[in-house]
């Protein structure tokens, strides 16, 4: 379980500026198993958040506690340890160009201590059987479709057997057709796998395909939180309708 509480965010400024607050007072509890949605207009603090819940933010205040561990507390090696539990896909993909669509995904592994290269190779293949491109193994990333790329990318975040994939804008630079492949892929792997993941997009579609429950935040902060359907029928919020083109 995923609980984000009091969480606060804030950038500070510059000489002519003041100081930007990103989120402020966010609660969220994310059950393990589902698949949360965190959507909002450009701006609104989503990937801030994301970010912050793999620590590639800290946090200026608030805790951030997955299964029982406060991991805003964590450094070093500890720190390390956690995030190669949290795979992490990004909207451009993040492919290094030089490295064969295998070796990009066995990439996490080769960080480790202890790296093996045939174990490492060996597990690599099964999840590129997982996501569909087990005959790309030794093609590079500019000899796939962006869809393809994407898949990779997939199959990389779950490398380390990570218990919580983190989704920023997965599928916006993505056809319309290729979205809803990569989106059955996430359910598939949710249910098979049993990974928890955490989906930021601006997309109501996308957010009304794949997720259980969904947050909207506006402003950096959470203006509504509930079953993806009941949110989406009856919006309680005014950034709410204006997301879903109605008005209060």
């Amino acid at each position: 379980m995923i609980q984000i509480e009091h969480l606060y965010k804030t950038y500070p400024g510059g000489k002519q500026s003041e100081a930007h607050a990103a989120l402020k007072d966010i609660n969220l509890t994310i059950e393990d198993g589902s698949i949360f949605g965190i959507i909002g207009q450009s701006g609104a603090g989503k990937s801030t958040l994301v970010r912050c819940i793999n620590l590639l933010e800290r946090p200026t205040e608030g805790e951030i506690i997955i299964d029982g561990v406060n991991i805003t507390d964590l450094t070093g090696k500890d720190l390390l340890e956690f995030r190669a539990n949290v795979g992490m896909i990004f909207q451009n993909f993040s492919l290094f160009q030089q490295r064969t669509v295998l070796r990009n995904v066995t990439f996490p592994l080769e960080l480790h201590k202890g790296y093996n290269k045939a174990e490492a190779k060996k597990r690599a293949l099964e999840l590129l059987e997982l996501v569909g491109l087990a005959d790309k193994a030794d093609k590079y990333p500019s000899q796939l479709s962006g869809g393809q790329q994407q898949r990779v990318a997939i199959a990389r975040a779950l490398i380390n057997n990570p218990s919580i994939m983190l989704c920023d804008e997965a599928t916006s630079a993505l056809d319309t057709m290729t979205t809803q492949s990569i989106l059955q892929l996430l359910k598939d792997i949710n249910k098979e796998l049993g990974v928890t993941i955490v989906l930021i997009t601006h997309s109501l579609l996308v957010a009304e395909t794949i997720c259980d429950t969904i947050a909207v935040i506006d402003a950096g902060q959470i203006v509504e939180m509930g079953f993806t359907k009941d949110v989406f029928e009856n919006p309680q919020s005014d950034a709410t309708r204006q997301l879903l083109g109605k008005r209060a």
